[in-house]
């Protein structure tokens, strides 16, 4: 299958990579196929990217990139959704807003984007735990990580962006 993006140009994916949100995203319920693409360009994000409408394409990360302590306690909706019996082998990711400004990005805490990656199913889960941020500013956790590991990327240090497709490889044309 090849889907047009407006970020990628034709990208070349299996049928098994694609991602359905039963419910689609927030904001965009009539999306329901995604695929994670890894940005070949970019050492920090994987794009979640709408196999649906080209132009739909929203910047991710793992949220254990700028945060250490951060945990999902998902709802037994949530999980139903999923069509998973506990949060255990989910992996979860923050949309991400990128200003003009890159010292000014934030990250959605309050509402990540939960893949069941076996399954391929996803929700955009929206936690209960109010100390969480729609806009966590996230910038100097992310220049603290890469000053910690120099000689690492970001996608190195992030064992979750393996689920996301290497464009590399992939791409039918630009």
């Amino acid at each position: 299958m090849i889907i047009q993006t407006s970020r990628f140009g034709q990208v070349q994916l299996n049928n098994e990579e694609i991602i359905i949100f039963s419910e689609g995203l927030l904001g965009f319920q009539d999306l329901r196929s995604f695929v994670l693409l890894d940005d070949p360009n970019d050492d920090i994000f994987a794009w979640l990217q709408s196999c649906e409408s080209p132009a739909i394409a929203f910047p991710v990360l793992e949220p254990e990139l700028f945060s250490e302590t951060y945990k999902i306690n998902l709802s037994k909706s949530d999980l139903e959704v999923l069509q998973m019996p506990n949060s255990s082998r989910a992996r979860s990711f923050c949309i991400v807003t990128i200003p003009d400004d890159p010292t000014l990005m934030t990250a959605n805490v309050k509402a990540p984007i939960v893949i069941n990656v076996e399954k391929k199913r996803a929700r955009q889960c929206v936690l209960q735990d109010n100390n969480l941020a729609i806009r966590e500013p996230i910038f100097t956790k992310l220049q603290a990580r890469v000053v910690a590991n120099p000689t690492l990327s970001i996608k190195q240090q992030s064992p979750g962006l393996d689920v996301a497709i290497k464009l590399g490889d992939r791409q039918a044309e630009a």
